[in-house]
């Protein structure tokens, strides 16, 4: 038996670009989960720390920008579908010995397509989110590692890293 390879599923036979159909798909619950850092200086960090930041409370703004990030994915990547997002959540661990937070992105629905975009644009912008509100600070920061750690639903079922 063959196994068959691959196939980039925003191409068609042709190679030209398209949006997936998902129309014959069912409804499937879905999640995914999406992981990343940002690591600062040592200045930064503490200024983060202390919650000194002069624009506000940096991690729940990244946290507010990451969800509604989640809900305009469709609008940011050209072929993503737009889903019905039943949750999103946006959670920080931070880490005083190497100065980086770790951002976990953790998306739902229940619908034809998942939500691994969702998940990862969530975890991208509010990533984004801390360096502009720490880069008066530090212009050095640097984000890394944005990944999808976890998925399940659809006919492919579960994933995990």
């Amino acid at each position: 038996m063959t196994q068959s390879l691959p196939s980039l599923s925003h191409l068609d036979e042709t190679g030209r670009v398209r949006m997936v159909d998902v129309s014959a798909k069912s409804d499937t619950a879905r999640c995914a989960i999406a992981q990343g850092r940002v690591r600062l200086n040592a200045a930064a960090w503490r200024l983060l720390s202390a919650q000194a930041n002069a624009k506000g409370e940096v991690l729940n703004t990244a946290r507010i920008a990451g969800i509604m990030a989640a809900k305009r994915c469709a609008e940011l990547i050209p072929l993503c579908h737009t889903l019905p997002l039943s949750f999103v959540d946006v959670d920080f661990t931070p880490d005083d010995a190497t100065h980086s937070i770790t951002i976990v992105s953790t998306c739902r629905s229940t619908h034809q397509t998942g939500v691994e975009m969702e998940a990862m644009t969530a975890c991208s912008i509010a990533a984004l989110t801390i360096y502009d509100m720490c880069k008066a600070a530090d212009k050095g920061i640097v984000i890394e590692d944005i990944h999808l750690t976890f998925k399940s639903g659809g006919k492919s079922g579960e994933w995990r890293k």
